[in-house]
């Protein structure tokens, strides 16, 4: 894959099908700021709900990308037996906050070994003209981007997981998509929330990992037509695919803490995502 084909899956949520210049990353950022314009990155009850079961956490390193350390956030369970399967957390637009720290924990209660990966090497933003800067910043060198990917996947592996999901809200749920196509022999579950799809099926073809969506039909940055687009390509191929798409709701409708917040549909993603995950990580 070019390292064009990596922008277009990594533009996220809002760029155009016919875009292909790294130019229209800023227009895609400036689309997706109107889209957070209410938002507030900051912790709320529903953000920071306690894990079913105890968890431990702490911050850790899990390679080096571009002569830079990699740091993350690494929960799990604190009663666990046999090999516990790994999980990539990769956050949304503002960055490793502590909204994705929590939601790290909740997955590790869950039963996995789940890594929030960084892709803005420790920066976090709480306004949407920061966000957008950090953004730019990584469609600018998606190559970079790729690499910490890679190494959040063997990071995992050397621990011993034998099998790694991934997960990713908003900017997160394109780069989970593309986590997949990486390093598709290693990913075995792929999660997104409302991120950016491909839907050229020659693109696909290589993805392995069974895919679960969920989007907003209010959703303008991506629209249904695109995730029927997406869908179709999958299934065409034989691929498994869950696609949820949940009327009245529109961008980052799973988000706690922003405007566009729809606990119903937010509630029902998390019981399809865990059921998703235990099924294929866990054979249950």
């Amino acid at each position: 894959m070019t390292h064009q084909a990596l922008l277009i899956v990594l533009a996220l949520t809002l760029i155009p099908a016919a875009a292909h210049a790294a130019g229209d990353a800023k227009a895609t950022a400036a689309l997706m700021a109107q889209e957070h314009q209410h938002d507030k990155p900051v912790p709320t009850p529903a953000a920071t709900e306690e894990p079913s079961h105890p968890v431990s956490a702490a911050e850790v390193t899990y390679g080096e990308v571009a002569g830079k350390p990699a740091h993350g956030y690494l929960a799990t369970p604190k009663e666990s037996q046999g090999n516990v399967p790994g999980l990539i957390v990769i956050h949304e637009w503002w960055g490793l906050n502590d909204n994705i720290r929590s939601m790290t924990r909740r997955l590790a209660g869950e039963g996995y070994q789940a890594l929030a990966i960084d892709l803005y090497g420790g920066a976090t933003a709480d306004n949407p003209a920061a966000a957008t800067q950090l953004m730019n910043g990584v469609l600018a060198d998606t190559a970079t981007g790729a690499a910490n990917l890679k190494q959040a996947v063997a990071y995992l592996k050397g621990k011993g997981v034998k099998k790694i999901g991934v997960i990713g809200w908003c900017f997160g749920g394109g780069w989970s998509l593309q986590t997949a196509l990486l390093a598709p022999d290693d990913i075995k579950a792929t999660v997104i929330y409302y991120g950016h799809l491909e839907t050229d099926p020659a693109k696909l073809a290589i993805l392995k990992a069974p895919v679960i969506g969920f989007f907003g039909a209010a959703d303008n940055s991506i629209p249904p037509a695109s995730v029927h687009a997406f869908e179709d390509a999958l299934k065409k191929q034989g691929k498994p695919v869950e696609v949820h798409i949940y009327d009245g709701a529109g961008h980052a409708f799973a988000n706690s803490s922003g405007g566009n917040y729809k606990p119903e549909a937010a509630k029902d993603a998390w019981q399809r995502t865990k059921a998703f995950l235990a099924k294929h990580l866990q054979g249950k």
